[in-house]
């Protein structure tokens, strides 16, 4: 049976039979699809703006520029042959020849907007490659960036290259599964503390937060006062379950050591506990075997000699502790106590490689 229903067609109510199960609002639906497919799109016109933009990013870099910068920085496009140009650091490789070659092809450069039509030269990268010329890095900003970066590899986290230059001491801390040693050395290389401690029993238990707390806050309490406490940044892979146990240890007292040295930190929010590579250290004493470092014993053997026999020693021993220090380093010949080898070892390198070359 069909169902009658009023439908609005030509701006009057029409009756008209609907078939069975046909709803009235699947009637109302399909009439306004219809008469939506039906009606005439809007075309929009498509407009190229490529042409306007060049312009307009012309005008731009004609504001962002004073004459005379743009007649300096014209000069050198001009000018300046391929090594020249490759100079410059935003220059280097495929641009400085791209900018020879549109030279001989096209003459010399008008202005600062046709260096847009040298392949590789967006409108942004036009703009640094500008002031590039403007301000050409020196030799000093060169060694700066170099020691910068020199820095970030060495030690975490980044602090400002002015306060590791004024650093009168350290004090360099290694810890290992069994103890912990530390070398307390001035900027001149004078070891003015060295010893170690014993702490077996934090891997024995359930690695307790408050055990470490304890054990570790007695040990601070032997140390003496620095400007930075380095410790030595290492671990075992995380491939290994087997060494989970070690890893958990270390990172147990590596937090320890921030949270507790770290004493002005809330204040000042400037960190006076870093963490230094230990490959960097192996490598400056040439004590790495492919990925694997080697024992530090007979460097600092070495060392403690040189300070004896040697005018001018690499690490100055004083005469009242010297004798101390070898009867230490006696006791210990015939044990592997690389933690006190490797303190020693760490705060050298921190002087030699974030200190002394540092320094202006």
């Amino acid at each position: 049976m069909n169902v009658p229903s009023l439908l609005l067609a030509g701006g009057r109510w029409r009756c008209f039979p609907l078939p069975l199960g046909y709803s009235l609002f699947q009637a109302l639906h399909n009439s306004c699809c219809r008469k939506e497919s039906t009606a005439p799109k809007k075309i929009i016109p498509h407009v190229d703006f490529s042409d306007e933009t060049a312009k307009e990013s012309g005008k731009t870099l004609d504001k962002l520029f004073s004459s005379e910068q743009q007649a300096s920085i014209l000069h050198v496009l001009n000018t300046a042959s391929n090594k020249e140009l490759e100079a410059f650091k935003l220059l280097r490789g495929k641009k400085s020849l791209n900018i020879v070659e549109h030279r001989e092809k096209f003459g010399p450069f008008p202005n600062l907007e046709s260096l847009m039509n040298v392949p590789l030269f967006q409108y942004k990268i036009t703009i640094q490659v500008c002031n590039s010329i403007l301000n050409p890095e020196t030799e000093g900003k060169k060694k700066k960036l170099q020691e910068s970066r020199l820095l970030r590899k060495l030690i975490k986290p980044e602090i400002e290259r002015e306060r590791v230059k004024a650093v009168n001491s350290i004090v360099s801390i290694v810890s290992g599964t069994r103890r912990i040693a530390w070398a307390h050395l001035d900027r001149k290389l004078a070891v003015l503390d060295w010893q170690q401690t014993e702490y077996c029993q934090l891997m024995k238990g359930s690695y307790l937060s408050s055990v470490y707390l304890q054990e570790i806050s007695s040990i601070i309490s032997k140390m003496p006062k620095a400007d930075f406490y380095v410790l030595e940044k290492t671990g075992p892979s995380f491939q290994n379950p087997s060494l989970f146990p070690v890893l958990l240890h270390f990172h147990m007292t590596e937090a320890m050591l921030y949270a507790l040295l770290n004493t002005t930190f809330a204040q000042d929010g400037r960190h006076q506990v870093l963490s230094m590579n230990r490959n960097a250290v192996g490598k400056h004493f040439e004590l790495m075997i492919g990925d694997t470092r080697t024992s530090g014993k007979e460097v600092v053997k070495q060392l403690l000699s040189e300070s004896v026999l040697r005018d001018e020693p690499r690490v100055f021993f004083p005469p009242e502790k010297i004798v101390r220090y070898r009867q230490m380093f006696s006791s210990t010949e015939y044990n592997r106590v690389e933690e006190l080898y490797d303190s020693l070892l760490q705060a050298i390198a921190f002087y030699e490689l974030a200190v002394l070359n540092t320094e202006s």
